[in-house]
């Protein structure tokens, strides 16, 4: 399958584009690459509605010998993300030729704090990358169908970063090729194809914002730690095994099982980056009193509530849509105390990016 494109000559004219992406949580997690920003297991995630970012990209025709490319970042340039944006630019030239021919501003924000374990990175490249297919469009005048423009922005966001093409679509999404995840690739995110239990279509994710800072260890420090890392093998296997075990449980809507397996990946993740060589901890203490604080309540009232982390000190207390005043009380007496600023987002499944402007 190529990416590269069939046109020749473009548009030398100004323009902009518009997209809100969300971010996404992972059931089953990606964690470890190989080649050039593949996964080395496979994982599934769901698409948020209320963490994403919001990304404007203003293109003109270039005005020096060498194109330009400013970024900000909540109203202030960010010389840091503009060197992370150019080595994607440079990366994805083959497939965008006409990027050579102009100067890009883009204006970004998030709707929660930025590198603290809340996937900005996976929001904010697939914002980017729809951005960028929108501005292949107007410059080539070559209108694809919206399969193949969701395709084609998938496939640019994960050389970004890998987690950001799930974000491309809503709902249940996989990356990463399997033998039992109908049309699931290494290179681009795909929607979950398989039957879901009506139950599944009404999840929930509280984002206790346990640490509103940035990480101590990078995500991609992170995945590079694996190639040293001595159980990665066998953790590879088992994301495999439990996509496996996963596909019976959505269509069955067994949500006990759900939390079970879903609550044992996020340790497992974590345990990994504890078992790396050298080891880091992205876990604060007050993400254990949450995590506990789950636990402790879920044995005494029966409700199915269950706790994930992505690489952060965040913890998301995975719920569903008919548990949603009980656990808002809960959230509200027992854990805004372990938050920064007691502050928490409430969100759910998301339909996916939205064209603002596109």
């Amino acid at each position: 399958m190529s990416f590269e494109p069939t046109y020749t000559t473009w548009k030398q004219e100004d323009g902009n584009s518009r997209w809100q992406s969300p971010s996404n949580i992972a059931l089953v997690k990606y964690w470890g690459k190989t080649g050039f920003q593949l996964p080395a297991n496979p994982s599934l995630s769901f698409t948020l509605k209320n963490c994403y970012t919001d990304t404007t990209l203003h293109w003109s025709p270039k005005t020096a010998a060498v194109s330009g490319m400013t970024l900000f970042l909540e109203g202030v340039r960010n010389e840091k993300f503009e060197v992370k944006v150019g080595k994607f630019l440079s990366h994805i030239q083959p497939y965008l030729p006409f990027l050579k021919d102009f100067d890009l501003r883009i204006e970004t924000s998030n709707s929660f704090p930025h590198s603290s374990g809340i996937a900005s990175s996976a929001s904010g490249m697939s914002a980017l990358a729809l951005n960028l297919c929108s501005m292949e469009t107007r410059v080539s005048g070559n209108v694809p169908a919206e399969a193949d423009f969701l395709q084609k922005a998938s496939f640019l966001a994960r050389i970004g970063s890998g987690s950001a093409c799930r974000s491309v679509y809503g709902g249940l999404v996989s990356w990463g090729a399997h033998q039992h995840l109908r049309g699931a690739s290494d290179l681009f995110g795909t929607p979950y194809a398989g039957v879901v239990h009506p139950v599944f279509h009404t999840l929930r994710d509280a984002v206790l914002l346990v640490h509103a800072g940035e990480k101590s260890v990078s995500s991609t420090v992170g995945h590079d730690l694996m190639h040293r890392n001595p159980f990665a093998q066998r953790r590879f296997e088992v994301a495999h095994e439990n996509i496996d075990a996963l596909i019976p449980i959505l269509a069955s809507g067994d949500v006990v099982a759900f939390g079970e397996l879903v609550e044992r990946e996020a340790l497992m993740l974590h345990a990994l980056m504890m078992t790396s060589q050298p080891y880091f901890l992205l876990f604060k203490p007050e993400s254990v009193a949450v995590i506990e604080k789950i636990g402790a309540f879920r044995k005494q009232t029966g409700l199915p509530v269950y706790f994930t982390l992505d690489a952060g000190a965040n913890v998301h207390l995975i719920y569903f849509g008919a548990d949603h005043e009980a656990v808002k009380s809960f959230i509200d007496s027992a854990l805004v105390v372990h938050c920064s600023e007691k502050g928490y987002i409430c969100d759910e499944t998301g339909a996916g990016p939205q064209a603002l402007n596109r």
